[in-house]
């Protein structure tokens, strides 16, 4: 009998097709996690205080731990993946994760778990990446046993928890033979940093412990990581000099050391071996010498910080050769001679050129003007003089500048160059031009995006002039410590986003205007600014510990101090709910103070001193559970001084100069007749809300606040 033919149709391989797939289905039927597998994650379910919705989607998606959300599986239905990062989790990390042996890759990081981190899971046999990063949790890492086989462990990253003692030592990295990456940054990890990480794994590519509290020397043993790549060990307690051991890391492309307490020289002959150095991070220390010739055959480098250190000389003029150069930062040494050392027109990328408070002479370089990138220059601190040259108008991209604390001239001419840069936000030019007349040219018609602006400390004669009022975006204006005359202009009020307003130190008459207590931007608790968060590119405080970025982290402040202003405190005052300081001093107001201030519940710091107010202090200014710092000395006030609140931490030469006033803290007490009627919170003082403002504004108010109107004066 013959076999029967059928003809192959397109049709026909469609069926066949289908049966294949569905014998390969019969065959291998779809697999699902184990009960021991799932029985582990429930267990780390369970242990949860709050699972941000975990347990409603697991049981949601059936039975199979393999379906469940962050939960991914192998063909064979092991977990191979939990992958569990921000989803507001709570509470414990269960060791029962442990359990999953064919558990590849564990991610918990962002959420709040708390609790010790399990040595099951350091110590997993087949776990290669471990994330817990950005939790709560706290306490000792655990060691590992000397017994401890090798582990798989190839990336461990512990970074920005609560942890605390010694670093693990040399037992427990012996064993992890395949680390490739490790990171407990942020954290409270004391004692020395290891030696011997190297010594079993020749993997290791990128270390990260910074921000702790690391002692001892750097490690010589670092130089044997001969795949290193990134190391980072800044804000810590190191001390001593860079071992030459490091430098036979010579594939180093990121080294950041900042904010120890590392000295010596910069070993030109060292420093070459780093040729493939991106970032070189060395601010904050006390190296000194001078900069090496050689730093210019580290051709790949890209940011250059040396930033605070005892760095001495000129620049080498070898600098120009790092032409991939974006970020430079040198401030806070005693380098000296001219900028023109460095040929800036071979550095086309520099995005940042920082030499805050050197010995630098001469004038700009003309160089400077061809870096069209540049986004951020601070020139301050220094012995630069001269005009600006109109050059500077091209820097297209320039976001930030400050010429402060210079011998510059022409503020006039140089307004006028300077409002091409249109993308200008901060113009920091205090403490130059000196003597000069305060530019009243109605033509300087630019800087719309301008949003911080001080001329403080320049001496500057002339009224506050009209073109200011032009500035839309303005937020922080000063322009203390100059001979300004004149009246308070109404047309202040116009600046809508203004919040920062510092004219003290000059010699303005005439009354307060009460246009100037209609700004917006302190009239309303609920009013917010809106910051551009780069609107500092650079930091502008002096020291290392106080880097502000954005004026948000600044205080609204009206500081109208050191004038010669009359009349009286007018009640509107009482409109600036969101002030947090108020300066009158050394005026010549008269009057009462206005009961309105006692509408000022934000208030840390009110400063009415050396004026001609009378009557008395109000009572109710012992509601502002926030002042922190208050001084009425040297007027004519009278009457009883207030007690209870926060009344009850001001010391008495907050009210010295007034013979007229009573109290318990002064030589002259209060009669029965004058003695006020106790407050609220003077025969209760438990009260918690009242006691936590009282704790907070004593420690921000005099602390971060203060901080910032001292400073905030020599903004650099």
């Amino acid at each position: 009998m013959q076999p029967l033919h059928f003809p192959y149709t397109k049709c026909s391989r469609k069926l066949t097709f289908f049966a294949l797939l569905l014998l390969i289905s019969l065959a291998s039927p779809t697999s699902s996690c184990t009960e021991k597998e799932k029985g582990s994650l429930l267990q780390f379910l369970s242990d949860l205080s709050s699972d941000g919705g975990l347990a409603a989607s697991w049981k949601q998606n059936g039975a199979d731990c393999c379906e469940w959300e962050g939960v991914t599986c192998g063909e064979d239905g092991a977990v191979t993946d939990v992958s569990l990062a921000l989803k507001g989790l709570e509470g414990r990390i269960t060791p029962s994760l442990g359990n999953l042996a064919g558990l590849l890759r564990l991610n918990l990081s962002h959420n709040s778990l708390s609790g010790g981190l399990p040595l099951e899971l350091v110590s997993s046999g087949s776990i290669i990446v471990l994330d817990v990063s950005f939790n709560r949790l706290r306490g000792d890492m655990q060691e590992l046993p000397s017994s401890t086989p090798s582990r798989p462990l190839q990336v461990l990253n512990i970074s920005s928890n609560l942890f605390t003692g010694r670093f693990p030592s040399s037992t427990t990295w012996e064993v992890m033979d395949n680390l490739v990456v490790l990171n407990a940054s942020n954290n409270s990890f004391t004692g020395q940093i290891p030696d011997n990480f190297c010594s079993s794994s020749s993997l290791l590519a990128v270390v990260e412990l910074c921000y702790n509290q690391f002692t001892g020397i750097i490690p010589p043993g670092l130089g044997n990581c001969s795949m290193l790549r990134v190391l980072k060990v800044g804000h810590n307690n190191l001390h001593g000099t860079l071992p030459n051991e490091l430098f036979d890391a010579s594939l180093l492309e990121y080294l950041s050391l900042p904010s120890n307490v590392l000295d010596g020289v910069l070993d030109g002959a060292q420093i070459i071996k780093l040729s493939n150095l991106v970032t070189l991070d060395l601010g904050g220390n006390n190296f000194s010498g001078k900069i090496p010739d050689s730093i210019g055959e580290l051709e790949r480098l890209e940011v250059l910080h040396l930033d605070y250190n005892n760095m001495s000389g000129e620049l080498p003029s070898a600098l120009s050769n790092c032409t991939n150069l974006v970020t430079i930062n040198f401030k806070s040494n005693n380098l000296s001679g001219e900028l023109s050392k460095v040929n800036f027109s071979t550095l086309p990328r520099l995005k940042t050129l920082d030499v805050l408070y050197n010995n630098f002479n001469g004038r700009v370089p003309e160089s400077l003007y061809t870096c069209s990138n540049l986004t951020a220059l601070r020139l301050s601190g220094n012995n630069l003089h001269g005009q600006l040259s109109p050059r500077i108008g091209n820097l297209k991209h320039l976001t930030f500048l400050s010429l402060a604390i210079n011998s510059f001239t022409n503020i006039t001419n140089a307004l006028h160059i300077l409002q091409r840069c249109t993308n200008l936000n901060t113009l920091l030019m205090g403490s130059s031009f000196r003597g000069e007349l305060m530019p009243e040219d109605d033509f300087i018609d630019g800087f719309e995006n301008l949003q911080v602006l001080s001329l403080n400390d320049c001496s500057l004669l002339g009224k506050i002039p009209l073109w200011i009022s032009k500035l839309a975006k303005l937020e922080m204006l000063i322009l203390s410590e100059n001979q300004l005359t004149g009246s308070i202009p109404a047309w202040i009020e116009d600046l809508k986003h203004l919040f920062y307003l510092d004219i003290s130190n000059n010699s303005l008459t005439g009354e307060i205007p009460t246009n100037l207590l209609d700004m917006q931007m302190l009239q309303s608790e609920k009013t917010t600014t809106s910051l551009d968060p780069r609107v500092f590119e650079l930091p502008v405080y002096k020291g290392p510990s106080l880097q502000y970025r954005i004026p948000i982290a600044f205080a609204k402040v009206l500081d109208l101090s050191n004038n010669k202003l009359t009349g009286e405190i007018p009640p509107e005052i009482g409109q600036l709910k969101s002030l947090l300081s108020l300066n009158l001093s050394f005026n010549a107001l008269r009057g009462q103070i206005p009961i309105s201030v006692c509408n000022l519940r934000n208030l840390q710091i009110l400063d009415f001193s050396n004026n001609n107010l009378t009557g008395a202090i109000p009572a109710a200014l012992n509601s502002l559970y926030f002042l922190s710092a208050f001084n009425v000395s040297n007027n004519d006030l009278g009457g009883p001084i207030p007690f209870g609140g926060q009344f009850n931490t001001f010391q008495n030469s907050c009210f010295d100069g007034n013979p007229k006033l009573c109290g318990s803290i002064l030589t002259h007490k209060c009669g029965p007749a004058s003695t006020p009627p106790p407050t609220t919170m003077a025969t209760k003082q438990t009260d918690y809300k009242a006691a936590f403002a009282i704790a907070f504004s004593a420690f921000f108010g005099v602390g971060v606040l203060y901080d910032q109107l001292v400073l905030s004066r020599f903004l650099r």
